[in-house]
């Protein structure tokens, strides 16, 4: 639902990837923001921001973007996220909010909050949307309609501020969740972390096999394989500090993983159908599941227009990227 005025006046994007570009998109397509200003680490990318009108102001710097801006949203690799804090920290106006869009919320936590000064509300986020493609062109409104937003306040987190950052979210199209970071992180290593380690490893040792040509790969590549191949085309310095700074539960959860695949081997050597039918039957039920709860659909439609949604996104979308790649198919981060 679209507010009937803007939540806030001044909207700071620090980061114009996928996601970055996409929150501009909507943010201006809902009305949810005054004015946004916007900043990227390349001259290039600042550049192109402008040729695509993303932002009413385009600046030269990270500091020089946060400064005056009443919510300030950091759309970059974790890793890079306390360096930019530290940057950006003497600019901050006293009872704006900070947040970012990692995967990772821990860390975040940890790199951000010792330079984020008192008086301004620091709530983490993370939007769990995304697709393989990255850059300003990538983005597009609808990105977050019915995906989710956790957000994971810390102790003691201003609850009007955490309300008005959730507002944002759920104005762009999002369902909204509030947990710990501690318990995001452990939820992302299975349902988001985990899956993209198993998809680079898949994709990365059929690349490998010397008795299969590259080719062949290529040529007879199942829907399967396909959906592997897309989630590993996903940007490497993302997932590189992704895994880096979520590495407990990503161990945990990989080792889980390890003892459900030895279960699986012996079934198959011992030739039980059975176990193989039962494990099958239980994982099938959990993608209806998903689908049921609107989180996926049986087609690939994610990018499609939205009702509800004003299309200004769409038309700065349809634009179209500098690699002509479209912008329909979803690898959640």
């Amino acid at each position: 639902m679209t507010p009937d005025k803007p939540l806030f006046d001044r909207l700071a994007l620090i980061g114009m990837g996928l996601i970055g570009s996409s929150i501009a998109r909507a943010a201006r397509a809902q009305g949810v923001v005054r004015s946004i200003v916007a900043t990227a680490r390349t001259a290039g990318t600042r550049a192109r921001v402008a040729e695509l009108g993303l932002a009413d102001e385009v600046a030269e710097t990270n500091p020089a973007a946060a400064a005056g801006a009443d919510l300030v949203i950091v759309s970059i690799p974790v890793g890079q996220s306390g360096e930019v804090a530290r940057e950006i920290g003497a600019q901050l106006k006293p009872g704006s909010i900070v947040s970012d869009v990692g995967s990772v919320k821990g860390s975040v936590l940890r790199d951000m909050a010792p330079h984020i000064p008192p008086g301004v509300h620091f709530i983490p986020a993370h939007p769990v949307a995304g697709t393989e493609y990255s850059g300003p062109d990538a983005g597009f409104a609808e990105l977050f309609v019915d995906r989710w937003c956790i957000l994971t306040p810390p102790e003691p987190a201003d609850p009007v501020a955490v309300e008005r950052l959730a507002a944002f979210w759920r104005a762009l199209g999002a369902n909204v969740e509030i947990m710990t970071a501690q318990h995001h992180d452990l939820v992302l290593a299975v349902t988001s972390h985990l899956p993209h380690l198993i998809a680079y490893t898949i994709v990365g040792t059929a690349d490998e096999l010397a008795q299969v040509s590259r080719s062949e790969v290529l040529q007879f590549s199942a829907g399967g394989f396909r959906d592997f191949t897309r989630i590993a085309a996903s940007d490497p310095t993302m997932w590189r500090d992704v895994f880096l700074a979520n590495k407990d539960a990503v161990l945990e959860m990989l080792g889980r993983f390890n003892e459900d695949i030895a279960a699986l081997t012996k079934a198959i050597r011992r030739g039980d159908g059975k176990a193989l039918f039962e494990h099958f039957t239980r994982t099938r039920a959990i993608r209806q599941g998903i689908v049921a709860v609107g989180q996926d659909s049986a087609a690939p439609d994610f990018g499609r227009p939205h009702p509800g949604l004003r299309s200004q996104g769409s038309v700065i979308r349809d634009q179209g990227s500098e690699s002509g790649k479209p912008n329909r198919l979803s690898s959640d981060t």
